[in-house]
């Protein structure tokens, strides 16, 4: 089922500076809970899932409401989360389906009877597979999704203690024939897989270096292959869903309380940033990360690439109680 609003919660599309933390407010409903914007590649719309649907809204919007929204139309498409993602070159976006499959939407919709394209293979048996997509290589032709699965298959993969033994890994999967490789292959829960601005590395969230505490989160930029992981943030708080700036200078990402287990909703969270002038694109030496923007979200709010074409501003969603 769609996430909705709370009782007296509103639903916002927030634009904000990354240098000053100010915002102006492009969306906002009580009635229709929408997701994770992205900003599309000529700087002109923004697109975000709602009710399992995709819709889009003109950047230049304030203060609209949900008559304001266009939905895009998918076809047959299952019901779809807040994992979606626009092409380089703005002629399809991608999107994560609650069947566990990745589909490619055509910008302007799936024309009245037609099926959209399913991107992703089909499922193996026995193994609970679902495939969340986070991220597009700058060329357009790979994809890098989170694959959730269970490690061999089982007799009945929906039973409880099946679901103990779930993992996520990161793998990239090309957009012509959907052929899946694995970067990450191991017990530690992977996340927010996102390519560098230049196509050669992968940034993700994972709680590989979490000493065995549960929900510990840090964020790590890796080779394509899996190697040379370098692991960037180092603090008690618990870090999500990286995004490199287009320019490649800022990194952005969302920063839960110490404790918190997955990336839940209707949190208190922060968003942070941290400038990227080190070698190979990591930050400098000695680099801290300072607080954007605190608000009440979390899932939903910065869950896919949000920033702006010319790294100026970016697009995230709050969700803020009466």
């Amino acid at each position: 089922m769609p996430r909705t609003l709370l009782p007296g919660q509103r639903c916002r599309v927030l634009i904000v500076d990354p240098a000053t933390g100010e915002t102006e407010t492009v969306f906002e409903s009580r009635t229709l809970l929408v997701e994770a914007p992205n900003w599309s590649p000529d700087g002109r719309w923004l697109v975000v899932n709602g009710d399992g649907l995709l819709w889009r809204l003109p950047v230049d919007a304030r203060a609209v409401d949900e008559t304001a929204l266009e939905a895009v139309p998918m076809g047959d498409v299952p019901e779809i989360n807040n994992d979606h993602v626009i092409a380089p070159d703005g002629s399809v976006v991608f999107v994560s389906a609650r069947d566990g499959h990745v589909y490619e939407i055509p910008w302007e919709g799936v024309p009245a009877g037609e099926s959209a394209r399913r991107v992703t293979r089909p499922h193996p048996e026995g193994r609970n597979h679902k495939n969340y997509l986070h991220g597009v290589s700058p060329d357009g032709g790979t994809l890098s999704v989170i694959v959730g699965a269970l490690p061999a298959p089982v007799a009945d993969p929906g039973a409880e203690e099946a679901r103990v033994g779930w993992r996520t890994n990161v793998a990239l999967v090309a957009v012509s024939d959907g052929a899946a490789t694995p970067v990450t292959d191991d017990e530690h829960p992977d996340d927010g897989a996102e390519f560098a601005p230049d196509g050669a590395r992968l940034w993700f969230n994972s709680e590989r270096a979490s000493g065995g505490v549960a929900g510990h989160a840090q964020l790590f930029r890796t080779g394509l292959d899996g190697a040379g992981a370098v692991q960037v943030t180092h603090d008690e708080r618990v870090n999500w869903f990286p995004h490199v700036s287009p320019d490649g200078r800022t990194l952005l990402y969302v920063s839960f309380e110490p404790g918190t287990l997955g990336h839940p909703e209707n949190r208190d969270v922060v968003l942070r940033a941290l400038p990227l002038g080190g070698g190979d694109g990591l930050p400098e030496p000695g680099a801290t990360p300072h607080d954007v923007l605190a608000l009440f979200g979390g899932q939903g709010t910065v869950n896919v690439p949000g920033w702006s074409p010319d790294s100026s501003r970016f697009a995230c969603a709050d969700y803020p109680l009466a």
